[in-house]
């Protein structure tokens, strides 16, 4: 998995009941874009550290 900041991290629920959640990726800790991300949550604004498990895929930023 490899993202560049601006792209959107989303992240489908593994159970059933889980919500989706989207994020925009602020910043990358390597250079390679590869995780972990810093995602700020679209449905609550907060920012956390992120490593995206196989729930989770990139869609890059709007060009």
């Amino acid at each position: 998995m490899q993202a560049q900041v601006g792209d959107r991290l989303v992240s489908n629920g593994l159970h059933v009941g889980d919500v989706k959640r989207v994020g925009v990726i602020t910043a990358l800790r390597h250079p390679d874009g590869t995780p972990p991300y810093e995602v700020r949550w679209l449905d609550n604004g907060h920012t956390a550290l992120v490593f995206p498990g196989p729930e989770s895929h990139i869609e890059p930023a709007p060009a």
